[in-house]
């Protein structure tokens, strides 16, 4: 049967998390500058004739109804396809990090069911869908760095000065999951930021504006206010991504990067030296 294999699924970071507001529904209204790095999953899937689709982890197990069951259900249903799938994941994005990394393998899947089962959507149609599994799953359909705003359904491709793609960048998770919800709804959260524009960012693009969600993060755990000061006494920067619990810092060092490297067990934080992509490594062959 027709199968597509080393399907990358690549990580994302919040340079920036500002909450402007708040809908009368509740959902949050964000601002932010979302890049793909080049730490990834890597997704191989197989298309089946009995309709069924199943998940097989090759690396860390997976929750059994994860976000890739649940985007190959949806597009199967929207699509009325009766193919099935076995869809291998060989996880290595850490989870709970905020770095998108369930919602990344999800955009991978609608991907590559879209070329497997022959439905040649558009990738607009695609991103419809993906909203209706997370805010940051038609991020990751549309395959481009981009400014970010509402909820996460509105999607601006961004061009990034290239000293940005040039500059490595440390991501070092602490051993600590933040609920989101919990974050969203902590009297720390300031939900006031007054909204910014493009050109604002691209002038200062690894110093610009902060992330609001780090305050409630903080209280929340220890731990990640430890990563935050560790990085910043380490590199001089340092800002979590997303609701955490990841962290981040810009450095010159092109050589390797670890937990063992700033004093930190490696058997319980993650840790390494990455890239901003330029792209979705999928998007010209899928999208």
């Amino acid at each position: 049967m027709p199968a597509l294999e080393h399907l990358a699924a690549p990580a994302k970071l919040n340079l920036f998390l500002h909450v402007t507001g708040r809908r009368p529904d509740g959902y949050h209204l964000l601002q932010s500058v979302f890049v793909l790095l080049d730490w990834c999953d890597t997704l191989h899937i197989e298309t089946r004739t009995d309709g069924r689709l199943q998940r097989h982890d090759l690396s860390t197990p997976l929750p059994a109804d994860d976000l890739c069951l649940r985007a190959a259900r949806l597009l199967q249903h929207e699509s009325a396809c009766p193919l099935g799938a076995d869809i291998h994941i060989d996880k290595q994005v850490p989870a709970g990090a905020g770095m998108g990394g369930g919602s990344s393998d999800a955009a991978t899947v609608l991907l590559a069911l879209n070329r497997l089962w022959a439905l040649n959507w558009p990738v607009q149609r695609l991103a419809a869908l993906a909203v209706r599994l997370g805010a940051d799953v038609p991020f990751f359909v549309h395959g481009h760095n981009a400014w970010v705003e509402g909820i996460g359904e509105h999607i601006t491709p961004l061009v990034l000065p290239q000293d940005l793609l040039d500059t490595p960048v440390a991501v070092l998770k602490p051993p600590v999951t933040v609920p989101t919800q919990t974050i969203f709804s902590s009297p720390d959260l300031c939900r006031t930021t007054e909204a910014a524009i493009v050109l604002t960012f691209l002038a200062e693009p690894k110093r610009f504006g902060r992330n609001d969600l780090e305050a409630p993060a903080r209280a929340y755990s220890h731990q990640i206010g430890q990563a935050l000061e560790v990085m910043q006494n380490r590199f001089g920067n340092s800002r979590m991504t997303g609701s955490g619990s990841a962290v981040f810092s810009w450095t010159s060092n092109a050589g390797s990067f670890g937990p063992a490297d700033v004093g930190l067990d490696e058997s319980s934080w993650v840790g390494r030296l990455c890239r901003v992509l330029v792209r979705h490594p999928l998007l010209d062959t899928l999208a």
